[in-house]
């Protein structure tokens, strides 16, 4: 009964590795091309953001 558990657990642990190791390869496995990229493409949405609130007329408040 003992070994049972022990062995399902041993499995367990293999899965978890198994989809672990497959997660990372995809992470790593990223070319440095792409990163460049898409941290350039992050920078430019932020000025466009930026951009676009600034050209919003602020609100007029009554200050009495």
């Amino acid at each position: 009964m003992r070994a049972l558990g022990l062995i399902g657990l041993v499995l367990a642990l293999a899965i978890v590795g198994l989809l672990a190791r497959k997660q990372m390869g995809g992470v790593a496995g990223a070319p440095a091309a792409d990163a460049r990229t898409q941290s350039q493409q992050v920078q430019e949405q932020f000025k466009q953001s930026l951009d676009a609130a600034m050209q919003q007329p602020r609100p007029l408040t009554d200050d009495k």
